[in-house]
This record gives structure tokens, C-alpha cells and sequence, in this order.
């Protein structure tokens, strides 16, 4: 199976022969939801198509996660979604050309993103290397190097989209309007052309690539530890237990750190992360990733503080009361 004009490489087995797998991830809503559409039947789609996705990534066993299982699994539910989603898009009449680059441009990469980003990070860590910090240090780096060929490669089409320009989007996202002179993948010309465009494929590599980018700098990083400087001292004589999700707890490390009131605000990002999963003895492993996630959310960006913030207010007006 193609979507759109990719097809993805799982292990041996392509993702035409992927979907085939039988996934325990069934959606329970078939009302699903996503962008800015001026209709808001695409846009209510799209929204609760990614509110389900989420929720199916979030029942992956904890024991699952960081580990190869997970992506198997994680990708295998991202499948399912895009299959909807093009069964949703199968359906649907666009309203104008707008709303047809509204899907292309907003919606469809946004979904492709995650699996190409997810069969990605499968691939890197099915194919890593056994060695020393140094041997790992070295192959990371060689990942790195292929993302930056990518944008070098593609460094117009970049600018394009991270300065939100709009005056080719008839030819970058909308089907059949294909320009030989704009930089076309050769593969799009194999592709389901009802389902694609020259550029959404791109765009959602773009996206995808950012993403990755951020889990590889991550596990540099953890190479990069020394034990000896991981021991923070806790004073408490009980430990404390994190109970609430890894996602809430990873914003309000980012908060904190950006307010500056560690060290006066010269410790680093990854010392306070580091300190937190000593205190609470929990991994946040691929912190970046979950930022990137969390400023990438639709509305509420700040969920779990505003949601801290109303219970307080409730806590001293109840206090007050009394």
C-alpha cells in the first residue's frame, strides 16, 4: 500500500505489506478531525482522528517504551489512522481549491509526519551498531549527517515552508498541478496521484525530520553523561513517586527552566531533566520529542499548568472559606 506517494520500509517488509498486519488498535469514533479548515467537517476529522491516534500511543504497555516493540507498535497505529484518514478523504468533496491545500498542506502531512518519523527512528535502532559511547557517538552522528544532506537538498523548499509562504501552494499541494521545474521526487510519479500532490510528501518529511532530529540529539546527550555528576543530593529521607504522566512532568521542567530559577538560571536543560529523573527515579527519555509535541498541540498548550493553576485557586478559596 502506498500513501500518497511514499512507501515506508519496515524491517523486511514494506508498508504495503504492513497494514496486513493484524493491529490490536482498533478507532472507536468514526467522526474524526484536523486544521484550520473553513469546514468544519474536515477540521472536526481531523482533530478527533489525532485525539484517537494519541490515546492508541498512549496505551502502548509502559514496559514498551524506548524500545524497538514500541515503534513496531507505535507504527502499526499510525498506519491504521492514515488508512482513515484516506478513507475519510475518499468521501469527502472538497469545497474549492483552498480547502484542497488546506488537506494537503495541513492535514495530510501532519498525520504522515508520525509514521515517517517513527518508522525512522525503528530503523536507526534496528540497524545501531554494538560498541563503546564512541562507536555509538559516530553512527548517531551519521544520521545527523543525512538530515542535514536533506535539507541541503532541499533547502528552497525549507524556506518555503518555515516562512509560511503561499504563493506556489497551487502547485505544491494541489493533485495534478505538478510543476518538472519545482524540484520533484521521482517517486511521486508512481504514486496514488489521487491521494497526492508534488510536495505533501516532502512537507511531511520536513516535519518528520525535525522530530528526528530531536531524538538523536537526545541520545548523543545521554552518551555524553557522567554518572559521577548525576548523583544530586536528596534531602527528603522518603522518595517521592511521580504518579502524574511523563508528558505533564516534561512541561513543567520546560516551564521551570525557562523561568530561570535553577542557579540563577545558568543550569542547562538537560542537567534539570537529568536532576528530576535521579529525584523521581523516571526516565523522560526522549524529552525534546515530547516538547516538540506539546508546542505542536492545536489549543491549551500549557494543559497540565493550567489545569495545577485551577486547583490551587480552588485549594485557596477553599483555604479562605475555612
Amino acid at each position: 500500500m502506498q500513501f500518497g506517494n511514499f512507501t515506508i520500509q519496515f524491517g523486511n517488509q514494506t508498508l504495503d505489506n504492513l497494514h496486513r498486519i493484524q493491529s490490536p488498535y482498533r478507532f472507536v469514533s468514526d467522526s474524526i478531525k484536523i486544521t484550520k479548515s473553513k469546514n468544519p467537517a474536515m477540521k472536526l476529522f481531523s482533530q478527533s482522528l489525532q485525539s484517537e491516534l494519541d490515546r492508541q500511543l498512549e496505551l502502548i504497555p509502559v514496559e514498551c517504551t524506548h524500545t524497538v516493540h514500541y515503534y513496531e507498535e507505535a507504527i502499526k497505529i499510525m498506519i491504521a489512522g492514515l488508512e482513515k484518514l484516506k478513507t475519510f478523504f475518499i468521501k469527502y468533496k472538497f469545497q474549492d481549491k483552498n480547502e484542497e491545500i488546506e488537506f494537503f498542506r495541513n492535514i495530510k502531512p501532519m498525520f504522515a509526519a508520525k509514521l515517517i518519523y517513527y518508522n525512522e527512528i525503528y530503523n536507526i535502532e534496528t540497524n545501531k551498531p554494538y560498541g563503546s559511547k564512541k562507536t555509538l557517538r559516530k553512527y548517531y552522528n551519521s544520521e545527523l549527517l543525512k538530515l542535514k544532506t536533506f535539507f541541503e537538498d532541499n533547502q528552497e523548499f525549507y524556506r518555503y515552508h518555515r516562512t509560511n509562504n503561499r504563493c506556489l501552494d497551487k502547485k505544491y499541494f494541489v493533485r495534478g498541478k505538478y510543476d518538472i521545474k519545482l524540484t520533484l521526487d521521482s517517486f511521486y510519479f508512481q504514486a496514488d496521484q489521487s491521494f497526492s500532490t508534488s510536495h505533501d510528501y516532502k512537507l511531511a518529511k520536513i516535519l518528520a525530520n525535525d522530530l528526528i532530529k530531536s531524538y538523536i540529539e537526545s541520545e548523543i546527550t545521554k552518551l555524553g553523561h557522567n554518572s559521577d555528576q548525576l548523583q544530586p543530593t536528596i534531602l527528603s529521607s522518603k522518595k517521592q513517586k511521580w504518579t502524574g504522566s511523563k508528558v505533564e512532568l516534561i512541561e513543567i521542567i520546560y516551564a521551570l527552566h525557562t523561568g530561570g530559577v535553577f542557579n540563577n538560571g545558568k543550569s542547562g536543560l538537560k542537567e534539570v531533566v537529568s536532576y528530576f529523573e535521579y529525584a523521581f527515579d523516571i526516565d523522560l527519555g526522549q524529552f525534546n520529542r515530547v516538547f516538540l509535541e506539546i508546542r505542536n498541540r492545536k489549543s491549551d498548550r500549557t494543559k497540565f499548568m493550567n489545569t495545577l493553576k485551577n486547583k490551587l485557586i480552588i485549594r485557596m478559596d477553599d483555604a479562605d472559606e475555612n
